[in-house]
């Protein structure tokens, strides 16, 4: 023991000693117990519930990597599960149920009037998706539209939601990518599955399918949009990351991908093909009436029939034909209608020269459109967007725009993709109602403002009721004089046209899967109704036969949109004010059309000093 620490060590010893004297003659009072320490207070039950939907939406995540990835979540970029299995279905059930049932325990009457409208919402999601789980859509993973080998090739490339900034980004896809051989051979065990059952897909459709594979499918790795990430290397990458990546990759791409892609393309030209069917109809299928008037009520948010639906669509085509006759008549053209169809779809004068030229034309819209849009709007998205033409892999079948929201990070703007395949019939009258629709003021605004709402639970702001996002679409498109375009008749024609186009969607899609119709009728009835070219009618009604159901949103939609602005209008008089009304729609997300009709409601009674229910 050293000195010092001896001296310690005696001191020490003595005042034990002395601490033990006093202890023997003065009573000890022992010392009280700590006091436990205040419990944390009770979450309120709003607190309670933001709780319960973020959990919701956190298990969600681990269980669909893929939505992770597309909402700008990094964490589980490197993940793929088997999602086509029959393994992964039933935790899919198990989790609906589990989430349906703590749902529906929630207490409504203490929460906000947001909060009720969240569970009101959610409650509908997962009864809709449990009622779903009947139905054998699993048997038919594949067709021309929603193809999930196109939607893997547009991650693998760099141009979509897959991020390749670094060295994990890149690692990430390895590890994902790896696991896409198990989902295609699962594809193809379903669709087995799928032929001994009778649920297989129309014969038209899958023919699509087999040039789109066969565009992905190249002799060598360097040449594949797989390999795209590697020729686009960040600089910042040392030697050594970049040797190590572009040798993986090449292995990757020729030693797993390139073979699953093969094994798939021969599966269905070879074993798949000559089973599918001529039919065309969901109807035609086992159980398909009942699974058609499913895909009907939960995309449209309505109780209403196929039968309904065909009507209101009838009734539609007349009146916008009605409204197609006096631009007619103010340019003074000398024919009926179906000769100023041919007209349209003929002249040269509305054909773009280049895709440059499109892409140029398109580009030249967004001052004019963002100015106008000031006037009718103070509810605005922070993330910009990006103009790209569809690629050339999906692009024959790819409808003529589509919209890719921005991620949540800020890192990737949305996308505004323009179909440039088959240049000659992407018309400039088309052009101005087309940008509106899938820009501004329609997906771009609805959709990446949607985003930015950080009060709603994160289901809300990245999920989506069809029927409001596309009936959102096609109002934008309504919008085109106040924004001030559709100046030139023949411009405000195209969004006749199109406005057409969504009416003679009610027709044709309640007459292929309802009514019996075949696919030469559908064409038909679209070509003597309206100026689209026979190559976009037949992308159309393949789009329907491939995706039953969906094309009713857009027109359904649009008319409750309409008919809330007409009862705003009415009701309110002078005091009505057309940026506040779009405020009101915009500002709580895509909800039920009938929510929609309720949140209105209410709205208009505060402008007008009431309260609910007077």
């Amino acid at each position: 023991m050293t000195p010092q620490r001896l001296r310690s060590h005696l001191l020490l010893t003595g005042l034990t000693a002395l601490l033990t004297a006093a202890c023997a003659q003065t009573p000890v009072v022992p010392t009280p117990p700590p006091m436990p320490a205040a419990a944390p207070p009770a979450p309120t039950p709003a607190e309670a519930v933001s709780r319960l939907f973020s959990d919701y939406w956190e298990e969600g995540l681990r269980l669909s990597p893929l939505n992770a990835t597309y909402v700008g979540d990094s964490r589980y970029n490197d993940q793929l599960p088997n999602f086509l299995s029959a393994e992964f279905r039933a935790q899919e059930l198990e989790f609906n149920r589990k989430w349906r049932a703590r749902i529906a325990a929630v207490d409504p009457a203490p929460l906000g009037a947001q909060d009720r409208l969240s569970l009101q919402i959610l409650l509908r999601e997962l009864d809709n998706d449990i009622e779903g789980a009947r139905f054998p859509g699993w048997m038919q993973p594949i067709n021309q539209f929603y193809s999930l080998p196109n939607q893997l090739a547009q991650l693998g490339s760099g141009s979509s939601a897959q991020p390749f900034k670094t060295v994990q980004d890149y690692d990430n896809w390895l590890q994902r990518a790896g696991q896409i051989p198990v989902l295609f051979d699962q594809a193809i065990a379903n669709m087995r599955e799928g032929v001994a059952a009778g649920v297989v897909q129309p014969r038209v459709l899958m023919d699509k399918v087999l040039p789109q594979l066969d565009a992905l499918i190249v002799a060598e790795p360097e040449q594949t949009l797989f390999y795209k990430p590697i020729s686009n290397l960040p600089a910042e990458f040392s030697a050594e990351d970049r040797a190590r990546l572009s040798r993986d990759y090449k292995v990757l791409i020729g030693e797993t991908l390139l073979p699953a892609y093969r094994k798939l393309r021969d599966y269905i030209r070879n074993d798949y093909l000559p089973k599918t069917r001529a039919s065309v109809g969901l109807a035609a299928l086992p159980d398909g009436a009942a699974w058609y008037a499913y895909r009907v009520r939960t995309t449209t948010t309505t109780d209403l029939t196929p039968e309904q639906i065909h009507r209101i669509g009838l009734d539609e085509v007349a009146r916008i034909h009605g409204e197609m006759r006096k631009v007619i008549k103010q340019l003074k053209f000398k024919g009926d209608l179906k000769q100023f169809f041919h007209f349209l779809d003929t002249d040269k004068r509305f054909e773009f020269k280049s895709e440059e030229e499109l892409l140029a034309y398109y580009n030249g819209l967004r001052g004019k459109v963002e100015a106008g849009s000031a006037k009718l709007f103070t509810l605005l998205p922070k993330a910009g967007f990006e103009i790209r033409p569809v690629e050339s892999f999906r692009n024959k079948s790819a409808a003529g725009g589509s919209y890719q929201s921005p991620s949540e990070d800020g890192s990737r703007p949305g996308v505004f993709y323009v179909n440039t395949y088959d240049l000659p019939t992407r018309k400039i009258w088309d052009a101005e109602d087309l940008f509106l629709h899938e820009a501004i003021p329609g997906h771009h605004f609805q959709l990446a403002l949607q985003q930015e709402l950080t009060e709603l639970p994160k289901f809300r702001r990245f999920g989506g009721v069809t029927a409001y996002i596309e009936g959102w679409g096609l109002y934008a498109e309504s919008l085109g004089r106040e924004i001030g375009v559709y100046q030139d008749p023949y411009d405000y024609f195209g969004y006749l046209q199109n406005e057409l186009w969504r009416a003679i969607r009610l027709v044709v899609d309640t007459g292929l899967h309802a009514k019996g119709w075949s696919r030469k009728q559908v064409i038909d009835y679209m070509l003597a109704n309206s100026a689209q070219s026979e190559t976009q009618a037949i992308s159309e009604a393949e789009r329907y036969m491939a995706i039953p159901g969906q094309a009713l949103a857009y027109k359904l939609g649009e008319l409750k949109i309409k008919e809330l602005r007409a009862r705003a209008e009415q009701a309110l008089g002078p005091k009505f004010d057309i940026r506040e009304f779009h405020r009101e729609v915009l500002k709580d997300g895509a909800v039920p059309l009938g929510v929609l009709d309720s949140k209105i409601e209410l709205w208009i009674a505060a402008q007008r000093g009431q309260q609910p229910g007077d």
